[in-house]
């Protein structure tokens, strides 16, 4: 018997499936989806690997190695997500390992650790010939069965594993090491404790009773029969080893804790609902797999509409997968969910404990739960018969990933829908330029929500020229305009969310004298000031030091400018003191659950007014807000990037969206500097459509998705001199490639360049952006070419990475 394995830790050049023979012994235990260690390299050193298929040949001339191990008793992994794997690696330029690693979680994952026991051989217990450290050392291993960790070692002994007298002890054979893979988080169990009824022994007085009560109840935890029987848990031992009872351990799920929030779900849909959820409903129920977009003006319900498809798809036995693109849109998603379908649901996020992210994986792939609500990772989610997967606000960003494997959650979606006939559906009332391009052309099926649902309508926008506005009592920040409507919402005992998309109380610091910015030491950035610790902050590498008032490199006095969240809210303060003022960013939702205790007590009416960053401008509903403010639409406007126009049309349209949800008609103002610029006109009057026939003839114009897609190379290393060195060749070598091996594929390669943020982390950046049409041939060059430049022993220092279709160029 032999096995293909996916191996951890290689690197991209050598990845592939590799060939290892199977013990007798272990044949029935080896199966697709497990994972096993073996040994690796010319050290033979172990290896954790995933088993991805096997099969029984001859093995004649072969010289193979044998897997050493079986670490799972049961397949993590399905075929589907087997042949996930290969898929992604093709796509996302990882390595197979890569792959397997995003569709367990971390809490499963298993790490190789030294083990040191004692030599069963060993007889000399001879104090006197080891020193005090060798003779503790033999002490600890002779009293732990299993041997005792590196780690555990140091714990009880404080040596460390390059201890000289560990390695004496190693070197003459008194001690032997192993390697032992060990699980990154454990099973959580209950001890129970069920009585043994024909048992006819004597007991005392105290165990009668205990024994008589588990008689009564049957099974019961062990702390529960302390608890009511007033028993200490040493009579309830008692009692197993007489024959009386039986205590066993019962695998537990530690579940996320949630605030529970008065849910208000949907009892009827309005006609136009109601038609566009049987359309959907016919496709789901459709033989063939299916892509939908549910475009929807803010506010139209088309929340209402997915859960009544969820509905009928779980009644005919599949399963389901929503995604959210924020965690901070994960309670108020999850809080209704569990409202409608119970128990039933899971929730995946980064912001759960390991064991709970290991433990709600568990309950959906045992079939315990059959839906999962979560976050970009949710898409892998060991769905039991996949029958839909719902991506609300299609559009974000947050669904690429930036880090290795670099996929989109769209593209794992449909992967995914493709192999099990089922069903996507894409939401957003601002879809993506390429998804409703998709829809528009017909590979998409189209559905529409064009009003509001019940009496809400679209709230009244206002663009506030600020270049013409007084300031309110001088505050930088907030206009005559937007004060006055502030002042009128709070005697009106309604609620305003304001949107300032930058954290932080100045934005950056520069000298009066010589104009040195106060930049971060690692990063080619200028540092944010923030108040509330006094300390200058990197937003890109998290570097941090004591703000300081004089210039480093001249002595002269630095003036602090522009504003963030932190200095909002200060100046809110200043202007409402008689508000209630609630700010919601990064920096105060840093711990576990803030952000969901702040969102309740805000939909509770303990706030006036929630001041944040687009964490608090999509998806959220709150029925007493009624004004929203844009304290500046113009930061997004003029980036470098192409989707800067769709960025700034989609934030504004989403915030604006926040106001008159419920019985109350809203107000939006948007403060800025640009009143003329088309894109905000056309947010403001929320209209997509018009938007999106002004986007598109730019795209086309300038070929850009969905036109063409593009691959962005990048760069990274510690000299800049090495790094654009690097990205010149590997463009070169790109250029020379292409034009003699397919000079029929249609690319357009742009020259080498350094990022936008040329330094960060310490580390320079330079990129390479190509536009091509996605085929294999191309894939499978550029597979090679980075092969090839990881070889050049030039740039060995550099690490070059493929990123399809990237959220943000470099």
């Amino acid at each position: 018997m032999l096995a293909q394995l996916a191996l951890e830790n290689t690197t991209y050049r050598f990845d592939k499936p590799f060939t290892y023979s199977v013990p007798q012994a272990l044949e029935t235990a080896v199966r697709p989806g497990v994972r096993v260690t073996v040994p690796f390299g010319a050290g033979n050193r172990t290896r954790v690997a995933m088993v991805l298929s096997t099969s029984y040949e001859s093995g004649a001339g072969q010289k193979l190695k044998a897997i050493a191990s079986v670490l799972d008793k049961e397949p993590l992994l399905d075929d589907e997500m087997l042949a996930l794997i290969p898929w992604m690696k093709s796509r996302c330029f990882c390595t197979l390992y890569d792959a397997v690693k995003v569709m367990i979680p971390a809490g499963i994952g298993y790490k190789l650790v030294n083990r040191y026991r004692m030599n069963a051989a060993f007889k000399n217990y001879d104090r006197e010939a080891f020193t005090d450290t060798a003779w503790q050392i033999i002490v600890a291993l002779t009293a732990a069965k299993n041997g005792l960790t590196g780690a555990e070692l140091t714990e009880r002994l404080g040596i460390e594993e390059k201890s000289s007298d560990l390695l004496s002890l190693l070197e003459n054979g008194t001690v032997i090491r192993e390697n032992a893979a060990s699980r990154n988080a454990a099973d959580a169990t209950t001890r129970m404790v069920c009585a043994v009824p024909d048992f006819s022994g004597k007991l005392t007085p105290k165990q009668q009773s205990a024994f008589d009560t588990l008689c009564a109840i049957g099974t019961v935890t062990v702390r529960e029969l302390s608890y009511y029987t007033g028993v200490s848990v040493g009579i309830i031992r008692t009692l197993a080893d007489k024959g009386a009872a039986e205590i066993f351990e019962v695998e537990r799920f530690r579940r996320p804790k949630q605030e529970m929030a008065d849910i208000r779900l949907p009892q009827t849909l309005s006609a136009e609902q109601m038609n566009v959820a049987k359309d959907i409903l016919r496709e789901c129920d459709a033989a063939e797999p299916m892509v939908g977009l549910l475009y929807g003006v803010t506010g139209s319900g088309k929340t209402a509409v997915f859960l009544h498809v969820i509905r009928h798809v779980l009644t005919v036995g599949k399963g389901v997968i929503v995604t959210v693109p924020e965690i901070s849109l994960t309670p108020q998603t999850l809080a209704v969910f569990t409202a409608a379908f119970g128990d039933t649901v899971a929730v995946f996020h980064s912001g759960l404990s390991v064991g709970e992210r290991m433990d709600e994986w568990k309950r959906v792939r045992t079939g315990r739960a059959k839906i999962v609500v979560g976050t970009r990772s949710a898409v892998f989610a060991p769905v039991q018969n996949l029958g839909l997967i719902v991506m609300d606000e299609e559009q974000e960003s947050t669904y690429k990933s930036e880090s290795t494997p670099r996929y989109h959650a769209r593209d794992i979606a449909k992967f995914r829908v493709n192999y099990n006939r089922a069903y996507c559906l894409l939401c957003s009332a601002t879809p993506s330029v390429e998804s409703y391009y998709m829809a528009q052309s017909g590979k998409y099926r189209y559905h529409a929500l064009h009003h509001r649902y019940g009496d809400a309508v679209v709230p009244t926008v206002q663009l506030v020229d600020m270049n013409n506005e007084d300031l309110y009592r001088g505050k930088p920040m907030i206009s005559m305009a937007l004060a006055r409507a502030v002042s009128e919402n709070i005697r009106a005992g309604r609620q305003s969310i304001l949107l300032l998309n930058r954290r932080g109380y100045h934005t950056y610091a520069v000298c009066k004298d010589c104009k040195t910015v106060a930049a971060c030491p690692n990063c080619s950035i200028s540092m944010t000031y923030h108040a509330a610790n006094n300390r200058l902050m990197c937003h890109y590498c998290g570097h941090s030091e004591p703000a300081y008032v004089r210039c480093k490199a001249c002595g002269g006095e630095l003036t602090f400018s522009g504003g963030g969240t932190q200095k909002a809210e200060d100046q809110l303060r200043e202007a409402f003191p008689e508000a209630r003022i609630l700010r919601v960013d990064t920096d105060t939702t840093a711990n576990k659950y803030a952000l969901e205790k702040k969102l309740n007590a805000f939909a509770n009416g303990e706030y006036d007014i929630m001041i944040g960053t687009q964490m608090v401008a999509k998806g959220l509903d709150f029925e007493n807000v009624t004004l929203v403010g844009v304290l500046s639409a113009d930061q997004s406007l003029y980036s470098d990037d192409y989707r800067s126009n769709e960025r700034t049309f989609d934030l504004l349209t989403q915030v604006v969206g926040r106001a008159g949800r419920g019985r109350y008609r809203g107000m939006a103002l948007i403060q800025t500097h640009v009143p003329e610029n088309p894109y905000l006109h056309l947010a403001a009057a929320q209209d997509y459509e018009s938007f999106f026939e002004t986007e598109i003839r730019f795209r086309r114009a300038m070929l850009y998705p969905p036109f063409a897609d593009l691959l962005q190379i990048g760069f990274v290393g510690e000299k800049e001199d090495t790094v654009r060195a690097a990205a010149e060749h590997f463009s070169a070598l790109l250029a020379e490639t292409f034009r003699r091996d397919y000079p029929n594929l249609p690319l357009r390669l742009l020259r080498a360049s350094a990022a936008s943020v040329s330094r960060m982390g310490g580390k320079y950046r330079y990129k390479i952006i190509m536009k091509y049409k996605n085929s294999k041939a191309f894939r499978d060059a550029i597979a090679s070419l980075l092969g090839v430049f990881s070889s050049d022993k030039r740039f060995l220092s550099v690490t070059a990475y493929a990123d399809p279709n990237p959220d943000a160029i470099l």
